[in-house]
């Protein structure tokens, strides 16, 4: 007999990311998801799971992938969860963005393009295509509408010297804000990955002290930036970076990560199957179950949200990317796009 753990239910989930496919049109070389990528999330998936965004509170979905624009449907599926009384924030390698700006701007109250080059010859060496003006020009043309545009940075060895740069190119392209983030060289299983995954994008030893000095740079030419926002990690939070490659070449531990994602939002990806986050695989399930968020509490997730809390899971560790939400404020949490400096208009 199972024995039911400690670990309370969930009775709301105000954030859901959802992946609309795992299918993408980049060839990034840190993510596998084009290389195997073949499954769209279905329609009567998406109908199934509306109800359940209903009771366990939903206030926002990411509506992620693979690159979901690329759905067919993305516009049918975007409409149906505003109907439905979510608010929506979309993920995007922003090469479809400039075709489909006007309908991005009218159905999501906020859009995160993923940018790793400030220029063409950095753009095509990261993402595998000479695509950056495309995307630039999708991101102005999102700025230019009611949604709230931000800019994120995997931060790699072939674009950690431009870093600098990637604030004043927000700027120019009229983003809200930028976000810095390490890319992932500890899980191997992040973003896609398969076991063969052997892509070699970390910072190198010779390159840290490189890394410390655009730091100090960053800090002391857009301090204006920083506080009000622009910049959405402060100068101690992007020290981090520092840290985790530091780390990386093991001199020195990987930053003490504080995270309770899982109490507060879910992943569900294009197959139906859910996860605490991205970068911990749920309990197995069928696919496309009738009721993907009912799992969240089945034994198996609450072991499983019990073991990440308990810091029995190895991919906290090394996490790149967390998030953290004081308990006490969980059941009347009001969630929004962490990072972003101030709320989108239409949720304030």
């Amino acid at each position: 007999m199972v024995q039911t753990p400690a670990r309370a239910a969930l009775r709301r989930l105000p954030l859901v990311t959802l992946y609309l496919t795992e299918r993408c049109n980049s060839r990034c070389v840190t993510c596998d998801y084009w290389r195997h990528g073949r499954i769209d999330l279905t329609l009567d998936a998406l109908e199934r799971l509306l109800p359940e965004l209903q009771r366990l509170q939903t206030q926002v979905v990411l509506i992620s992938g693979g690159e979901p624009l690329l759905h067919p449907q993305w516009r049918e599926m975007a409409q149906r969860l505003r109907t439905n009384g979510q608010s929506l924030w979309l993920l995007t390698s922003g090469l479809s963005l400039a075709k489909h700006a006007r309908r991005v701007g009218e159905l999501f109250d906020a859009v995160t393009v993923s940018l790793d080059g400030t220029t063409a010859a950095t753009y095509a060496a990261i993402r595998g295509l000479d695509a950056f003006d495309k995307v630039c020009e999708g991101i102005r043309a999102a700025a230019d509408t009611a949604v709230a545009l931000s800019v994120r940075v995997t931060l790699q060895r072939a674009n950690y010297q431009e870093l600098p740069a990637f604030v004043e190119l927000a700027h120019r392209l009229g983003a809200q804000q930028v976000s810095f983030l390490a890319v992932d060289v500890a899980n191997p299983h992040a973003f896609g990955r398969s076991d063969e995954f052997r892509a070699d994008v970390g910072l190198r030893a010779e390159d840290l002290p490189v890394l410390a000095a655009l730091l100090c740079q960053l800090q002391r030419e857009h301090a204006q930036d920083f506080e009000r926002g622009f910049i959405a990690e402060n100068p101690a939070k992007l020290q981090r970076l520092l840290q985790y490659f530091t780390a990386v070449h093991g001199h020195g531990s990987y930053p003490p990560v504080r995270c309770n994602a899982p109490e507060f939002s879910a992943v569900v990806d294009a197959q139906g199957r859910v996860a605490p986050c991205f970068f911990i695989p749920g309990p197995p399930a069928p696919m496309f179950s009738a009721a993907a968020l009912a799992d969240l509490n089945a034994p198996a997730m609450r072991a499983l949200r019990q073991d990440i809390e308990d810091g029995r899971r190895a991919e906290c560790t090394t996490c790149v990317c967390s998030m953290w939400r004081e308990p006490s404020t969980l059941e009347h949490l009001r969630f929004r796009p962490a990072g972003l400096g101030a709320a989108p208009r239409r949720w304030q």
